[in-house]
């Protein structure tokens, strides 16, 4: 008969890591300084206390890796330790790291590129500018490749050829990168006001309390999915509009109020152009109240006419002086 089988060895057994604070700091790309901040806000559970030290496990690395991720993605100390007190607490945060993974994945189909310092140059005119270089570094319309300090990466390729053909246009550089942080600062409201609008409009429902429920935060990440294209496409389409309006209101003061834009002459009730009441009614008296449009316009056409013909019989100012002289 045998008797009851003994345990191996404890340094024999398999074991959960262990680390010392320094270890876990090595391991998390943490500071010992900020995982004991950590452990004082709450964030990271107790090590266990084995003689004089500290004893930490892969649950602490885990969380660590968890709060690097989060503040990562903008959230603050504060929210993420609600999100992990909901995690402790058994209600999940599955769904919630989905809906962050999901705000915080590309809202554009534009593919990042890189840049050589060299093929920069080339294409602003082959001239060297340090300081223009610094300045969208700055903007972040170049960043640098750690490691390769003649190389770029360039998060929006189509901003940076945008840049590039203004420049070919003869616009200065430092006029490219003003008009561009006062265009950010703008579109920055726009999209403030959006999420202001679906928010209120839309997300309220699942995220009236916190942290959401895992189903809350399932619906609200699919919700972004279909909501993601719509803000650049309203933007689209309003920029479009925008511009074929000022742009041939633009064109039309530059070139002057008698000129045709488009082959078109231009209607008289685009001209803000106002006629005292009793000339209104002694030109429906003569004419009828149908024709009055028809009438003014005839007759500014006349005018126009007579004053350009004046203009031609009309001897210059110098043959005047001249001719008084003599």
């Amino acid at each position: 008969m045998t008797g009851p089988t003994r345990p191996a060895p404890a340094a024999d057994r398999p074991s959960a890591a262990e680390y010392r604070i320094e270890d876990l700091a090595h391991a998390s790309g943490a500071t010992v300084r900020t995982i004991r901040a950590y452990q004082d806000r709450g964030l990271l559970p107790t090590p266990e206390r084995r003689g004089r030290a500290n004893v930490y496990r892969e649950t602490h690395l885990a969380r660590l890796r968890q709060i690097a991720d989060l503040l990562d993605r903008g959230y603050t100390l504060a929210s993420i330790k609600e999100l992990l007190d909901a995690w402790d607490t058994g209600r999940g945060l599955g769904g919630v790291l989905g809906l962050v993974a999901e705000v915080h994945g590309p809202w554009t189909d534009e593919q990042a590129d890189r840049i050589t310092l060299t093929e920069l140059v080339e294409a602003f005119g082959g001239v060297p500018d340090d300081e223009a270089v610094a300045e969208a570094v700055e903007l972040g319309v170049l960043e640098p490749v750690p490691g390769k300090d003649d190389e770029f990466l360039v998060p929006s390729p189509q901003e940076l050829a945008v840049a590039v053909e203004l420049h070919g246009a003869g616009v200065p550089l430092i006029a490219i990168s003003g008009h561009l942080r006062e265009l950010r600062g703008q579109v920055e409201q726009i999209a403030s006001r959006f999420l202001e609008f679906t928010t209120e409009h839309v997300f309220a429902r699942y995220l009236g309390h916190r942290p959401p429920t895992d189903s809350d935060a399932a619906e609200a990440a699919a919700m972004v999915r279909r909501l993601r294209p719509l803000a650049q496409q309203t933007v689209d389409a309003e920029l479009a509009r925008a511009m074929r309006t000022f742009a041939t209101r633009h064109l039309h003061h530059h070139l002057g109020a008698d000129t045709p834009l488009g082959g078109d002459v231009l209607p008289i009730a685009a001209l803000p152009v106002e006629l005292p009441p009793q000339t209104i009614r002694a030109v429906q008296r003569l004419v009828g109240e149908e024709n009055v449009a028809a009438f003014v316009a005839a007759a500014a056409e006349r005018e126009v006419q007579k004053r350009t013909l004046d203009s031609l019989v009309s001897p210059p100012p110098e043959i005047d002086k001249v001719d008084q002289i003599t």
